[in-house]
């Protein structure tokens, strides 16, 4: 199965590190994209999905049916706990990583590093004194080559309407 690439709206942006001069942001996929596009490109009764539990870790299988071989055909991954609903957070991390086994966003593995400057972004320090942006990022525009790599990716900071990040490594025929 080769499944499409994510689109721009698909695609989520978190913050990962954050200190004065700045802060890196992490793309990444909710479930819903995973479960859309499976829909979309098998069928909404042509894909299962089975969670288990192994040495109390929770782990999800996603199953694809091939009709050629007239049999399911199964991938698997192990999900970690989120910060908020611990086993709802494992669930879908589990089921996020078993759709990557099946290339469903894998071409977010090619994202490059994402820096945003101080500048850009209205970081805090709060009451503890660690450093916040509480900013809502988006990717504006992904363009992928033919290998399913980015090769030109733009985000806006939507908190203050301001492109803040963009990377054009598309050869220059293809400008």
């Amino acid at each position: 199965m080769n499944f499409r690439t994510l689109n721009a709206e698909e695609i989520d942006c978190r913050i990962a590190t954050i200190n004065e001069k700045g802060l890196t942001l992490l793309l990444y996929k909710d479930a819903r994209v995973d479960q859309n596009i499976l829909d979309e490109e098998v069928g909404d009764v042509n894909w299962q999905r089975s969670h288990q539990t192994i040495d109390g870790r929770l782990y999800c299988t996603v199953s694809i049916f091939d009709p050629q071989k007239q049999q399911w055909i199964s991938k698997q991954d192990v999900g970690t706990e989120s910060y908020t609903e611990k086993e709802k957070g494992q669930a879908s991390d589990s089921f996020k990583r078993a759709c990557f086994n099946w290339g469903i966003g894998r071409e977010l593995y090619t994202a490059p590093f994402i820096w945003v400057k101080a500048d850009d972004a209205r970081i805090v320090k709060n009451s503890a004194g660690k450093f916040v942006c509480y900013d809502k990022f988006i990717v504006e525009q992904i363009l992928y080559n033919d290998n399913k790599n980015i090769v030109a990716l733009s985000i806006k900071n939507i908190s203050t309407n301001k492109r803040v990040f963009v990377m054009d490594n598309r050869p220059k025929e293809d400008k």
